[in-house]
């Protein structure tokens, strides 16, 4: 075990490493001198992480499923033929702006010119991003009225399951927290939206950070927590701004609880929750055998609360108008949801409907489709595919999973006839291999063997490369430890199931 002191002085390496550039043996020798992590510790850790790993300035064009789709290949082309560096990068979370690019310094730049769109200002709903900022923080004051015992049960009473893909009973983690004899508690606020198709997170930092910051002050309060941890993505850098200037405002509104802000080094397996209590520690990104759980041993080996941006931002709204009333909002579960929807509809963009609103009812909030759709991704590159026969489905936990899907992020895409399903499956492996961590050689070796034979079949027509796909999909699901590698295949296996025939032989 580390010492208090040693621990904290990991915990700086990745920052320090940004610092400097990246990671050189010149900025690795002189972070070993000021933290006295060993060299090769350090080197291990930075070159996990994509935004520090190589240095140099370059410009990052996302290659997911909808900026593929929007032609990110091409820009690519025209960009490098211009003399700029490019670096071919996983989803941006800038679905809705695709193709989408960030500049040397992570500055978002747009090239399309669809209109994009949020659900308008609406009071009753309790995100409301389209809504003025309320910055009283009497939904807080409140709950310190209430206690602990009253404002977790209004939470249970809510229903409110997690929102960041795992759809876990929110009230359960409190609960569990709250049962620990360690009076070390930390509250993590998961901002590291990473999975394609998905944005909504980015936009409730733009839009609504103090109702996210408020959410979280209530549930240190009420686990007894003096510190709040915020991973936000490293890619964000104008939700950073946005947000930095929500906690200079909550300063004093929550003291003496305090607010931390950690820049993610571009790693999409840290948006699960034990990677990303690593990543604070300053480790590479792996995720935890558990249990035990980070309720009980997370963030320093203490109690921890984890939640993601939007199931906070849903709290305060619950505190002040009852569990009863969200819970009643939804439509086959309880209440409203951030619907992402990109790929071919008029208007892209965060549309917060009740959970369990249908595909079209989506659309529809969207402007209506473009061309003529032929397959959606509900939830994500981890939801896989389905056919346009689910367009009636409720977009929701259970009806999804029962569909062999998920939920997960509500990250939507729909992909027109315009788009081969073998290619579209290709895009998706390939981000599951780039951004597996390796730990567990099911995922490690099975991402890669998958992408492979896919490439090969799109490249040659012949099915003989897809022969064991089956059986290494099994394998890398029963094998894993974490999500990525349990759904990684989930691409290759749905399109296979749902259109058969963009898998014969050519």
């Amino acid at each position: 075990m580390l010492t208090h002191e040693a621990q904290r002085q990991r915990e700086r390496i990745l920052e320090l490493l940004e610092h400097e550039g990246g990671v050189t043996e010149e900025s690795v020798r002189r972070v070993h001198k000021e933290t006295g992590v060993p060299e090769a510790d350090i080197w291990g850790t930075g070159m996990f992480y994509t935004l520090i790993n190589k240095p140099g300035r370059r410009v990052r064009i996302c290659d997911g499923l909808t900026c593929q789709m929007a032609g990110a290949d091409q820009l690519s082309a025209d960009l490098e033929a211009k003399g700029l560096p490019c670096e071919r990068v996983s989803c941006l979370a800038q679905c809705d702006r695709a193709p989408a690019t960030l500049d040397e310094d992570l500055e978002l730049v747009t090239y399309h010119g669809k209109e994009t769109g949020v659900t308008p200002d609406d009071p009753g709903l309790p995100m409301n991003l389209g809504g003025p900022v309320d910055e009283s923080y009497s939904s807080f004051a409140r709950a310190k009225e209430l206690g602990a015992e009253a404002v977790i049960e209004i939470l249970k009473e809510s229903g409110l399951q997690g929102r960041g893909g795992a759809g876990f009973p929110a009230h359960f983690k409190w609960s569990s927290v709250l049962a620990q004899a360690e009076a070390e508690r930390y509250v993590i606020c998961n901002a590291d939206e990473g999975e394609p198709g998905t944005f909504k997170d980015r936009e409730i930092l733009l839009r609504q950070p103090t109702k996210m910051l408020e959410g979280l002050a209530i549930a240190a309060q009420a686990i007894g927590a003096k510190d709040i941890y915020i991973y936000i993505r490293g890619e964000f850098t104008n939700e950073r701004r946005s947000l930095e200037k929500a906690i200079e405002i909550a300063k004093e509104k929550i003291a003496p609880i305090k607010i931390h802000v950690a820049l993610g080094h571009g790693a999409y397996i840290c948006g699960e929750e034990t990677a990303l209590i690593e990543a604070l520690e300053g480790k590479r990104g792996m995720p935890r055998l558990k249990p035990p759980y980070p309720t009980e041993k997370g963030f320093r080996n203490k109690p921890t609360l984890m939640h993601n941006v939007e199931t906070a931002c849903c709290i305060p709204a619950i505190v002040d108008r009852g569990g009863e009333w969200f819970k009643k909002l939804g439509k086959t579960e309880a209440g409203s949801k951030l619907y992402c929807i990109s790929g071919h509809v008029n208007r892209p963009g965060v549309y917060e409907l009740p959970l369990g609103a249908s595909l079209d009812e989506l659309v529809d909030a969207a402007g209506g489709y473009e061309g003529n759709p032929q397959a959606f991704s509900p939830g994500g590159a981890s939801s896989g595919f389905l056919p346009m026969t689910y367009r009636d489905l409720p977009l929701d936990y259970k009806n999804l999973a029962d569909a062999g899907s998920m939920l997960g992020s509500a990250g939507v895409v729909v992909l027109n006839d315009s788009v081969d399903m073998a290619e579209a499956v290709k895009w998706q492996l390939i981000f599951f291999e780039r951004e597996s961590c390796g730990q567990c050689a099911p995922c490690r070796i099975g991402t890669r063997y998958l992408r492979r034979q896919v490439d090969q079949y799109v490249q040659l027509g012949d099915t003989a490369p897809l022969t064991y796909a089956e059986d290494v999909a099994w394998e890398m699901e029963e094998g894993s430890i974490c999500g990525l590698g349990m759904v990684a295949a989930k691409p290759l296996e749905s399109a296979q199931k749902h259109f058969p025939d963009a898998f014969k032989v050519r």
